[in-house]
């Protein structure tokens, strides 16, 4: 298959790839797929937010006392029926939650591209949702992290006081470590987030956090993936501090590979590992760097998590009766902490 022949592949394909990304809200989740939209482009990949399968508008949870943390305040039961009927290429009417006012604006009708991203507080709630959906990730940022990026959210996009979403977050803190929290279990990956080693203000200023991308082993690769960085590039071309670590980490009970950044890396150093990525998915182009620019660590991040899911719809592809849940079988356990710092 000569190069850039995949994205052909996947057009022509009947196979509807899910990409489920669970998370609190205000963490971040669409960030981490953003690299997956640029490289495939919209005719290709589409989003639905589990916000719009909410079962009461904002009045009515106020009246009711629950948060929509609370499965019972959703439509799962819609959300699986539409999920299956996406997967299978057909049409849906999906209903759609206006955050702006906390009601519900009229349904839309809604098509299924070949790469769905399904991503909101329960995407792997239930055992249906979890077999339909082929690459899962969870987003955990550390509690100050989702701290400071919710009240900025809420406050400039959604007129929020702060003390009122500080308020908000308090109350809802239990049902996020009863109902959001454990999905990390059948994830296969999970991103963590804390500020910078290099300070509080690098990240608020210019967006460099201190990012750890946990993994699942990988059962098959499409080929012998060479995904090395150009020391020399670290070593001679960069001006601003950085940081590379891997270690093994326990995720809910699991061992997962544990790939950390933090700072900034210059682009000569991510394009070498782009062009790499190109070769082994054939796949291209990747071009998520502008020449001169700085990489931060999220930006990493969102590379080699591509390049994973790259894999994923690929081996899929080549053996279509492996396809859909994957990650289906992970037992059952106990509350998740994802290996909180």
């Amino acid at each position: 298959m000569p190069p850039s022949d995949f994205k052909r592949v996947i057009a022509e394909s009947p196979y509807v790839f899910i990409i489920g990304v669970a998370g609190d809200s205000g963490t971040g989740k669409t960030t981490f797929t953003r690299a997956i939209r640029e490289i495939f482009g919209e005719d290709l990949v589409s989003t639905i937010t589990i916000d719009d399968y909410h079962k009461y508008d904002r009045r009515e949870r106020k009246e009711l006392g629950i948060t929509p943390l609370v499965p019972e305040a959703n439509r799962f039961d819609l959300l699986e029926e539409h999920l299956s009927d996406l997967k299978a290429g057909r049409k849906i009417v999906k209903p759609v939650y206006n955050h702006d006012n906390g009601r519900f604006d009229p349904p839309v009708p809604f098509s299924p591209t070949k790469i769905l991203i399904l991503e909101g507080l329960h995407p792997f709630i239930t055992p249906k949702m979890r077999t339909l959906i082929d690459f899962k990730l969870y987003v955990d940022p550390d509690p100050d992290v989702k701290r400071a990026w919710k009240i900025k959210r809420d406050v400039e996009r959604r007129g929020y006081s702060p003390d009122a979403v500080e308020r908000e977050m308090e109350e809802r803190k239990p049902d996020f470590e009863r109902y959001v929290a454990p999905q990390c279990l059948f994830a296969d990956a999970v991103i963590r987030i804390a500020f910078s080693k290099y300070g509080r203000e690098v990240s608020e200023e210019r967006n460099v956090y201190h990012v750890t991308l946990c993994q699942n082993k990988l059962d098959r690769s499409i080929g012998d993936v060479d995904l090395s960085i150009d020391l020399f590039g670290l070593l001679s071309l960069s001006e601003r501090d950085f940081m590379v670590e891997f270690t093994t980490e326990d995720v809910g009970g699991r061992t997962m590979g544990a790939l950390t950044f933090d700072g900034e890396l210059n682009d000569a150093v991510v394009r070498k590992l782009e062009r790499n990525i190109e070769i082994q998915t054939q796949v291209e182009p990747i071009d998520l760097v502008q020449s001169g620019a700085y990489l931060t660590a999220g930006d990493m991040a969102q590379l080699i998590l591509a390049w994973r899911i790259i894999n994923r719809r690929i081996f899929i592809e080549s053996a279509p009766e492996t396809a859909g849940g994957e990650q289906a079988a992970s037992a059952e356990r106990g509350g998740c902490r994802c290996g909180r710092r």
